[in-house]
C-alpha cells in the first residue's frame, strides 16, 4: 500500500509539473477591421478608394447636453468639427465654411436621429455605397442612408461625393472662400430640394462666422470667436408654445423661424432659445 501511495503522489506531482511546463498563455489580439470603399462617378470617369477603419476610433468629441440651447450645441459642433473641415477644405478643395454649415443644418447641429444612429452628417443616402447602411424617413419611407464608424468618415465622405461627380464640377471654378456661391451652386447642381437651402446655409454661415474658418485655411489670419448674439432678438419657448403660435405672435413666417434657428421640424422644446432675426 505504501508503495502504491508513493506512486500515486509521483504521478500527481508529474502530471502537475507537465502541464505547468506546456501550459500556454493566450493573449487575445484586437483585430481591426478595415473596408476598403469604392466611389464610382456617375460617368464612370473617376474612381475613388478610401479604406475605412470599421471597428475602433481615437477620435474624442464632446457630447451636448440636454439643457444646452441651440446656439451652445452649434457652439460645440464648431468645437468638435472645424478641424476636420479645414483639413477637408485643404485636400479637396470644399469651404470649410460650407461643410460646416451643411453638417449643422443636415444634422441638426449633431443632435439629428439620422446622425446619432449612423454619425451621417450630411444626408448622403446610399447610392453606389458598399459599407454599412441605416434605414430612415425622408423624401421616402425608409430610404437607404450610409453609416460610418465615425463622424470624420462622414466629412470625409461628404468631399468624396461632391469630388467625384461631374455635376457638381462648376463650384470648384469658384473662389475658395465664395461661399454664396457654392450655397447657391449646391441647389442648382440638385444637392437639396429645398429651394431656400442657399438661404439656410448662407444664413448659418454668417451668423457663426463660419467664413473665418475659410480664412484660417487660406493664410489671412482670420481667428474663430464665439458669437455675440447679445444684439439679437430672441424668445424662449414656454409651456404650451407651438412654432406656428410663435411665428403669429412675432410676425414671421414659420419657415423663416426654423431657417433662423436651423430647425429640421417644427418640434421645439420648454427653455429652448429660439432666434427672432438674423443678424
Amino acid at each position: 500500500m505504501k508503495i502504491y501511495h508513493t506512486i500515486t503522489v509521483l504521478s500527481c506531482l508529474l502530471l502537475v509539473t507537465s502541464c505547468g511546463s506546456t501550459k500556454k498563455k493566450i493573449s487575445k489580439k484586437k483585430n481591426t477591421v478595415k473596408k476598403e470603399v469604392v466611389y464610382i462617378s456617375k460617368d464612370n470617369t473617376k474612381e475613388t478608394t478610401v479604406v475605412i477603419d470599421t471597428e475602433t476610433t481615437e477620435t474624442k468629441y464632446e457630447k451636448p447636453e440636454e439643457t444646452m440651447t441651440y446656439a451652445e450645441t452649434v457652439a460645440l459642433y464648431i468645437k468638435n468639427y472645424s478641424e476636420i473641415a479645414k483639413e477637408e477644405m485643404r485636400l479637396y478643395g470644399i469651404p470649410a465654411s460650407i461643410k460646416m454649415a451643411q453638417g449643422i443644418l443636415e444634422s441638426g447641429a449633431g443632435k439629428g436621429e439620422l446622425s446619432l444612429r449612423s454619425n451621417n452628417h450630411f444626408g448622403i443616402k446610399c447610392h453606389n455605397w458598399t459599407g454599412d447602411v441605416v434605414y430612415h424617413d425622408d423624401d421616402e419611407l425608409q430610404e437607404c442612408f450610409r453609416k460610418y464608424n465615425d463622424p470624420k468618415y462622414s466629412f470625409r465622405d461628404h468631399s468624396l461625393f461632391l469630388t467625384g461627380r461631374a455635376r457638381y464640377n462648376n463650384l470648384f471654378k469658384l473662389k475658395k472662400d465664395d461661399y454664396k456661391g457654392w450655397a447657391n451652386g449646391l441647389r442648382k447642381a440638385g444637392y437639396a430640394t429645398d429651394p431656400k437651402y442657399p438661404e439656410k446655409i448662407i444664413g448659418i454661415i454668417e451668423r457663426y462666422e463660419l467664413h473665418k474658418l475659410d480664412a484660417e485655411v487660406l493664410g489671412k489670419q482670420a481667428t474663430i470667436i464665439n458669437p455675440d448674439t447679445s444684439k439679437i432678438s430672441t424668445y424662449t419657448v414656454k409651456a404650451g408654445d407651438t412654432l406656428y403660435a410663435i411665428s403669429k405672435r412675432f410676425n414671421i413666417p414659420v419657415d423663416t423661424l426654423k431657417q433662423y434657428n436651423g430647425l429640421l421640424s417644427n418640434d421645439i422644446q420648454v427653455g429652448q432659445v429660439l432666434y427672432l432675426s438674423q443678424n
